[in-house]
């Protein structure tokens, strides 16, 4: 998508010069990196990582990060790239797209990937939100991964989960008709909130279904496990 875009979250200003304060579904952890995510980000950050900046150019693709046109599948917060690096492998035909804004993440799934000798993911630590909005073409996503989300617990910030009904409008009207939107969370009451919000959602049909196989169990997932919460995997389909 070309053209003019508005600032991306965190870099606007108000005429007085002063950061604008945005609201984001994620908080900023820190991003110092061990000497081995060091080595590793040096080694594969210019071939795999899309920098903040890139995405301002009025010209900017994501088929241009991966050097070809292929279907395109987006995975929001990968984490670790357990999951990302491990489907991404039985997906050679995709590009595969991972939002993530931990560094640290992101250094970590680089070594997924060389691990596993994968060259189809690029990543990129812009506010995904936005990202939907200003960068992603109407009914061009071939699938869309949103592995337990953080769940926001605390009554004060459920306004900042992921899953709403404004996202959801505007990531359905991302995916291409009859591509999927699969999601997996182990806190009950987000489960319920994606189940709702997503069943609302005109542009979209499914419910909770079983768990996907082809997805791994991630460190995430087995914090929940030990934690003894529940696994709620949905699946969406844009009609």
């Amino acid at each position: 998508m070309t053209g003019v875009r508005p600032a991306r979250p965190h870099t606007g200003v108000t005429e007085d010069g002063r950061r604008i304060r945005e609201v984001l579904t994620y908080s900023r952890r820190g991003s110092r990196l061990s000497d081995a995510q060091a080595e590793v980000w040096a080694r594969r950050a210019g071939e795999w990582w899309i920098p903040d900046e890139a995405v301002d150019a009025a010209d900017f693709t994501w088929s241009a990060w991966f050097g070809r046109e292929a279907p395109l599948v987006v995975e929001i917060g990968s984490g670790i790239g357990e999951a990302t690096a491990a489907l991404a492998a039985d997906r050679p035909e995709c590009n595969v797209l991972a939002f993530e804004v931990w560094h640290p993440g992101v250094a970590e799934t680089f070594h997924a990937l060389e691990r596993r000798r994968v060259d189809n993911v690029r990543l990129v630590s812009v506010d995904a939100v936005w990202s939907f909005a200003h960068l992603m073409a109407p009914d061009s996503l071939a699938e869309l991964w949103t592995f337990f989300p953080d769940p926001w617990p605390k009554k004060r910030h459920e306004g900042r989960r992921l899953v709403n009904a404004h996202f959801a409008a505007v990531a359905a009207s991302r995916l291409a008709p009859g591509a999927l939107w699969r999601l997996a969370t182990d806190w009950p009451p987000y489960a319920e909130q994606m189940a709702d919000v997503l069943g609302a959602e005109p542009l979209l049909e499914g419910g909770p279904t079983q768990r996907w196989e082809d997805r791994p169990r991630t460190r995430f997932e087995r914090r929940g496990l030990r934690a003894d919460r529940p696994i709620t995997d949905l699946t969406f389909r844009r009609v």
